[in-house]
């Protein structure tokens, strides 16, 4: 089993990759195999709307979303971590996400994913909503912990004196093992993925007949 991470910070080595070592130990511990995609401090560049890849099935800018969607479709599992910016996710995460989902949503479909906030103080829960999202809209399973997948810390020192926060680093981990040795036994099982529909696509504007 092998399970994706993307590290959303400019700080390859700061305190939103100390809380995601914290699950790769559980991780590595079990026999999961986890490789960190880390966006570091390079610009990404946001979704322009273009539905390119709807034509051909990849995205139009090459700056690692492609190479990451390519990823996915092997991978068992997600986590996307992020420091807080003013409430928020870090700006080049959501581009990252928005043209990795957008271009390429059907490879996550029924394999769990995580988010994982990190914040000296205040705006983890707001960011933890937001990254979630991409979860609920493209049927995966959301990974839970025992509170909410925050770690506090202003640098990485800071993050070993929030115990609860790596304490719930590794519970999150310790659970998404439990959903994906689930899925497996499923898939061996013969239990079929949901046939879900997906051909309505409601506008509420209407012209006038």
């Amino acid at each position: 089993m092998k399970v994706l991470m993307v590290n959303g910070s400019s700080h390859i080595h700061g305190t939103t990759m100390r809380a995601l070592e914290e699950m790769i130990s559980v991780f590595s511990a079990e026999g999961v195999e986890t490789e960190v995609i880390q966006l570091g401090a390079a610009p990404i560049a946001d979704c322009m709307q273009c539905n390119k890849c709807g034509e051909l099935g990849r995205c139009v800018i090459d700056d690692g979303v492609n190479a990451f969607v390519e990823k996915a479709k092997t991978a068992d599992g997600f986590v996307f971590a992020t420091p807080t910016y003013y409430a928020h996710p870090s700006g080049r995460l959501l581009a990252f996400l928005d043209r990795a989902f957008y271009s390429g949503g059907h490879v996550f479909r029924f394999k769990p994913g995580a988010s994982v906030v990190v914040a000296r103080r205040g705006g983890t829960v707001a960011s933890y909503d937001v990254v979630n999202k991409y979860f609920g809209i493209s049927q995966m399973p959301i990974a839970s912990s025992t509170y909410w997948n925050n770690v506090f810390g202003m640098v990485p020192e800071d993050a070993p004196h929030d115990d609860e926060g790596l304490q719930t680093m590794r519970n999150l981990a310790r659970h998404m093992i439990w959903m994906m040795r689930c899925f497996e036994a499923g898939k061996n099982a013969g239990v079929p993925y949901p046939d879900t529909e997906n051909m309505a696509f409601t506008c509420f504007i209407r012209e006038e007949e």
